[in-house]
């Protein structure tokens, strides 16, 4: 993709997200993210009604008259978005890849994030930390983001949430918005999303391709794993096989939402043919009614 290409692909997905984000997405978003904690704000004169244990002692000693401390909620936060950009991201089977999915999911929260004056940062991920681009503020800076989700050349095509998480427990030391974009294709990652869940305010959006369930009747064909490189043949026309393949992957994806479900642990399924608007809508929503 050449620096022009690049740059028209951003500005589109800057407005299309900016959009999304200013029309639906924002009042959720800040509902649906608690900041850290209180900050004290000012002191005023006592009222009745008062909580007694919020008198300021200082100030009332020193005016005569009691005072009272108010607080408020301080909302900045950090937000880590974790981005898999394994080989299996470049399939799709409609007008966009998982890639491009994964891109404009990391966009909306990013333009989020500092809608709400929140700092945002980026993992890039395969099976192993591709790249890291610390939090901060600012449009240019999610602007960035977004080149960097689209320019990426990763060193290695698997994929592993476990090393992603890992590293994001073993980076932020506070208390943060974890946003996981993958389409999940691992294994051996509950323990460490385990501890990310417990660590931070994790939310994963697993993304994937109605093809990855669905084979067509093609009669044989070469059907080639992206991430190990590995081709089988497959005959497509035999109907059970088109069965037993959609059965195993609905298997797989239950088992993945058992878990998360289990860990509660905030998800969402999306697909490359569906709108992610809805799904992701009506989670922020059920996250402001639990909080």
């Amino acid at each position: 993709m050449s620096a022009r290409e690049m740059l028209k692909k951003v500005r589109y997905l800057e407005i299309r997200t900016k959009g999304l984000v200013n029309n639906l997405f924002s009042g959720e978003y800040h509902s649906a993210f608690k900041g850290r904690g209180m900050a004290f704000s000012e002191v005023r004169p006592y009222q009745y009604g008062d909580d007694i244990r919020q008198i300021d002692w200082n100030v009332t000693a020193r005016s005569q008259q009691p005072f009272i401390k108010l607080f408020e909620e301080e909302r900045e936060q950090t937000v880590m978005i974790a981005v898999d950009v394994s080989g299996s991201g470049q399939f799709g089977s409609f007008d966009q890849r998982k890639q491009d999915l994964n891109a404009e999911l990391a966009a909306v929260f990013a333009f989020s994030a500092i809608k709400n004056n929140d700092k945002v940062g980026l993992i890039l991920f395969t099976d192993e930390v591709e790249q890291v681009i610390p939090p901060r503020k600012g449009r240019k800076h999610v602007l960035r983001l977004i080149r960097e989700i689209f320019s990426v050349k990763p060193a290695r095509k698997g994929t592993s949430v476990r090393e992603a998480l890992g590293y994001v427990n073993r980076m932020l030391k506070r208390r943060s918005i974890v946003v996981c974009i993958s389409d999940m294709q691992d294994a051996n990652y509950e323990k460490t999303c385990k501890m990310t869940a417990r660590k931070h305010d994790l939310i994963m959006l697993c993304v994937d391709d109605v093809l990855e369930y669905e084979l067509p009747n093609l009669g044989l064909v070469p059907l080639k794993d992206p991430e190990t490189g590995q081709i089988l043949m497959v005959d497509t026309s035999d109907a059970s096989v088109r069965e037993e393949f959609a059965s195993e992957r609905k298997k797989n994806q239950m088992q993945l939402a058992d878990f998360l479900l289990k860990n509660k642990i905030d998800h969402v399924f999306l697909k490359t043919n569906a709108s992610y608007v809805q799904p992701l809508s009506s989670m922020l929503r059920s996250r402001v009614q639990h909080v």
